[in-house]
């Protein structure tokens, strides 16, 4: 074998076992990993903050609605809840409504 190509395969050898080793403390739970051949390793992406409003239930509630209707397999990206009283107000519209005054 060559003596160039045998640097250059013991050189990325090198580069694997320091790979296998940062993957091994990412994997342990380290958050700042030493940086690799001099690459400054990468910010870690912070999630954003996740509200406990609904369960996983009432999101396949949701999701298996929207198949329904739609008549597909939907993907769903984003659920907010919407303070409104207007669902409130209807309610109490047709409570009042069914009231029969003699």
């Amino acid at each position: 074998m060559d003596k160039e190509l045998r640097t250059i395969l013991d050189q990325i050898r090198a580069d694997l076992g320091k790979l296998a080793a940062r993957v091994e403390r990412l994997e342990a739970g380290e958050v700042h990993p030493a940086p690799v051949n001099g690459h400054a390793a990468a910010a870690p992406v912070e999630e954003p903050p996740v509200e406990e409003g609904i369960s996983e239930e009432t999101l396949l509630a949701i999701s298996a609605a929207i198949a329904a209707y739609l008549g597909e397999r939907v993907h769903i990206r984003q659920i907010r809840l919407i303070s409104s009283s207007a669902w409130a107000q209807e309610g109490r519209a047709s409570v009042q409504a069914s009231h029969h005054v003699h």
